[in-house]
């Protein structure tokens, strides 16, 4: 099968800035991509190239067989032709206009009339609950129910894709919660082909069929959600993930069929750590990744000896940070009275829990 939406070499430069550099990947129909990074990695860039916003200086994008950008043949559709609709992290909510007004503004742009466009704007809103809204002034709304009548605007048109630029990051973090449910929702229900911006991990996670992680305008690891939190390639994602784990090792592969490695840390401590690269030669730097819940902590028997420098205790769960000579990690785990500060432990990780990661 074909891709829906594919995007190749996409580059887009201000002056002597690269923004966004040689960004590819392809969307089924039906299918949510998430571009997820830290600020200033390319992903808003990306989106807008997608959307005709910005104007990319090579790349060429096809959605649904129909080429709607290709630097090299000097084509670039204006985005009101792309087939396109976007929600804007600012929702572009008109306050002078009715709920209705908002929603049905992209087919009064198309110089379609009123009457003719109310029973898609009337399905819209019934659809993100705000049936009983078309008549309200937008100013009268609260900040979740903008953010719906941005998704009503969008879901109107029927558009081929919908782009999304980080539209829950205004809403306060209980309602962020229940819209990204609704979204996710509303999203599987009418099949969206979609690409989603954000830097909010537990939101990409909980609304992605794939994620693409960028750093410094380039795609950096392109997954589903569970091999992106699961098997992070490289240092960066993984410490972006939550990994906080991440030290500098020296790694030597035990075999390529075992897919596990031997990695010696500062004060020589040895342990084994599983390897994705399965190349039978370790990457240079190099590096091991583990998270603080895949920790074991006990106060004897077999493991690495350390001491607890320090302890954070946060209700349900406790942060250990456990000194074994010149490295420091952090185990999670329940609130042990016996784990205080300054006592001698042992602690251990899984072969399978451990990764090795290159730079």
């Amino acid at each position: 099968m074909s891709a829906f939406l594919e995007v190749e070499g996409l580059a887009v430069s201000y002056g002597p800035i690269a923004a966004v550099e040689g960004v590819a990947f392809s969307i089924e129909k039906g299918e949510h991509l998430t571009l997820l990074g830290p600020s200033g990695c390319g992903k808003t860039t990306t989106l807008r190239a997608v959307a005709g916003l910005e104007t990319p200086s090579s790349g060429r994008i096809v959605i649904d067989g129909a080429t709607i950008l290709d630097a090299v043949q000097g084509l670039s559709l204006p985005p009101e032709k792309r087939g396109l609709s976007m929600v804007f992290q600012s929702y572009a909510i008109w306050p002078h206009m009715s709920v209705f007004d908002n929603v049905g503004f992209a087919f009064r742009v198309r110089g379609m009339g009123r009457e003719r466009a109310r029973p898609a704007v009337e399905r819209a809103l019934a659809l993100v609950d705000l049936a009983g809204f078309a008549d309200r002034p937008a100013s009268r709304l609260s900040g979740g129910q903008q953010q719906r009548v941005a998704l009503a605007r969008a879901i109107a048109c029927d558009s081929k894709v919908m782009l999304l630029d980080e539209p829950l990051s205004n809403l306060d973090a209980q309602l962020r919660i229940a819209m990204r449910a609704e979204l996710s929702d509303l999203r599987r229900r009418l099949g969206m082909t979609s690409v989603y911006v954000t830097h909010d991990q537990e939101e990409a996670f909980a609304l992605s069929d794939r994620i693409a992680v960028m750093r410094g305008g380039r795609i950096e690891q392109l997954g589903t959600p569970s091999e992106i939190y699961c098997e992070p390639r490289t240092r960066f994602v993984a410490g972006f993930l939550g990994m906080k784990n991440i030290l500098d090792a020296e790694i030597r592969p035990l075999s390529r069929e075992s897919g596990y490695a031997e990695a010696r840390l500062a004060g020589d401590i040895i342990f084994r750590a599983r390897d994705p690269f399965a190349s039978g030669s370790a990457p240079s730097p190099a590096s091991i990744g583990f998270r603080p819940v895949d920790v074991r902590l006990e106060t004897a028997g077999e493991g690495i000896a350390g001491v607890v420098a320090r302890s954070l205790f946060l209700g349900d769960v406790a942060h250990y940070y456990v000194r074994s000579g010149p490295i420091e990690i952090c185990a999670h785990d329940r609130p042990r009275p016996e784990l205080s500060d300054g006592r001698e432990v042992r602690w251990r990780v899984d072969p399978d829990r451990c990764l090795v990661l290159r730079e």
